[in-house]
């Protein structure tokens, strides 16, 4: 669980910065994201496969510009 404790005389405005950069930071968002929706197995496989397709070919694009 993401918590800022709250300074003397600190503007709410950076507090709430700090929060949102605490909560990305752990990947609240990201998981939050992940499971809003109910996802089949087949549907989880797939999207892992494209991701594994998208870093391959990150990777080869990256060995090719050195």
């Amino acid at each position: 669980m993401a918590q800022v404790v709250v300074g003397e005389n600190e503007q709410l405005e950076s507090v709430l910065r700090r929060f949102k950069r605490k909560v990305s930071k752990a990947g609240i968002f990201a998981d939050m994201k992940k499971n809003r929706h109910f996802e089949t197995p087949g549907e989880k496989r797939k999207r892992k496969e494209i991701a594994k397709h998208r870093q391959r070919r990150r990777l080869r694009n990256m060995r090719r510009s050195d």
